[in-house]
């Protein structure tokens, strides 16, 4: 694994712009960076981030087997109690799922580590999925990559073949924030593949889905909503006063109810009680627990959290980082393993699981240890 200097394509920005990568930059800094790519060898792609990948999915998986028949483990990570019976059978009836992003921390040696997992609502995937693939197209076109390069991305063509495997009912709407230009490019990413997959779409605010009399979910029409995914994490569904009507509507809701056992911290502290010591894993256990060890080197990260924020990082070398932001209630201690340093950059590897593959990476770094929203999205590419 390297971090190489690259020269920017001179009308990137332009083409952006015509593609729909509005969030390309964000107050006047780069989100997308070209200016450097990391070069992956092809062992270190299938050996060290593929199949890892491929295993921590499937043991996820087996934990929402038994999380969602356990009334402990649901309180451990504080799902709400209304919502325990939907959970279940949403799993017990295999409601189809559609992606998530795995964040390992990887040097290019040794063992990938979960850092987390971002199973309900990942973002930066248009830019994993296109735009990295475009500029190892035009790259190699404009001869700065050779011919035999590759890239580890069939993301694409996965979310296509996924989306259409879900059989949605139709019309499929796909919903973010209104206010956010980087949630609704990735849901008009989706949206497309969507078309692709000859599912009947359209588009809608996540403010503007009601309920009706009947409680059902509605468009701003007064038309039943049948099947929606929303770009709004499950945790912020079941606070909001529509949550308690969830469970009787018959929405399908992508992600499926399950998800949300997916999209919660404490999922790292579970898979280490079932899976101590493996080489994929860190130490991991819920905060302030008896009998929870908090070696030196640790960091805090509540159960609800994104984008880096509310996270307390201590590390071995006496360095302490505290992102502000609004989350808060219980967390887990997780062991601080820091991101690798490339010439002052921290990348983080995005690992991306559409249906059950294992099919991409994206990787984005920072001037920090803790990767935020601020954090720059660089390209990749496999060269023997």
């Amino acid at each position: 694994m390297k971090r190489i200097d690259m020269t920017e394509r001179p009308d990137w920005r332009e083409q952006a712009e015509q593609l729909g990568f509005l969030f390309h930059t964000f107050d006047g800094e780069p989100y997308w960076d070209e200016r450097a790519a990391y070069q992956f060898s092809l062992k270190q792609i299938e050996n060290d981030l593929e199949a890892p990948t491929a295993e921590l999915h499937q043991m996820c998986m087996a934990l929402v087997d038994e999380i969602v028949g356990s009334e402990a483990l649901l309180s451990r990570l504080a799902v709400p109690e209304y919502f325990w019976a939907c959970a279940a059978a949403s799993w017990r009836r295999r409601d189809r799922h559609l992606y998530g992003r795995m964040d390992l921390v990887y040097s290019g040696q040794g063992p990938a580590k979960l850092f987390e997992l971002n199973y309900d609502t990942p973002t930066s995937l248009y830019e994993a999925a296109f735009f990295q693939w475009l500029w190892l197209e035009q790259m190699q076109q404009a001869g700065r990559l050779p011919a035999g390069a590759d890239q580890y991305n069939s993301i694409q063509e996965q979310l296509i073949q996924t989306i259409r495997a879900l059989r949605p009912h139709q019309p499929l709407y796909l919903a973010s924030v209104r206010e956010s230009q980087e949630d609704r490019g990735t849901v008009e990413y989706l949206r497309d593949c969507a078309t692709q997959a000859g599912i009947q779409t359209r588009y809608i605010a996540v403010e503007d889905i009601g309920l009706d009399r009947s409680q059902g979910f509605v468009d701003l029409n007064d038309e039943f909503i049948p099947s929606l995914f929303k770009l709004y994490p499950w945790e912020f569904m079941l606070d909001e006063a529509f949550g308690h009507s969830i469970p009787s509507s018959f929405t399908q809701f992508y992600e499926p109810p399950w998800k949300a056992l997916l999209s919660n911290k404490g999922i790292l502290a579970l898979l280490w009680e079932r899976h101590e010591g493996h080489p994929n894993l860190l130490p991991a256990f819920f905060d302030k627990e008896a009998g929870s060890p908090v070696a030196p080197g640790w960091v805090r990260k509540p159960l609800f959290s994104r984008e880096g924020a509310n996270i307390e990082l201590h590390s071995l070398d006496g360095t302490r980082l505290d992102v502000p932001g609004p989350y808060a209630g219980p967390s887990i201690v997780q062991q601080c393993h820091p991101l690798p340093c490339f010439s002052g950059n921290y990348p983080v590897i995005g690992s991306w699981v559409v249906g059950d593959t294992a099919c991409g990476v994206g990787i984005r770094e920072d001037a920090t240890l803790i990767t935020q929203d601020s954090s720059r999205f660089l390209p990749h590419f496999i060269l023997d």
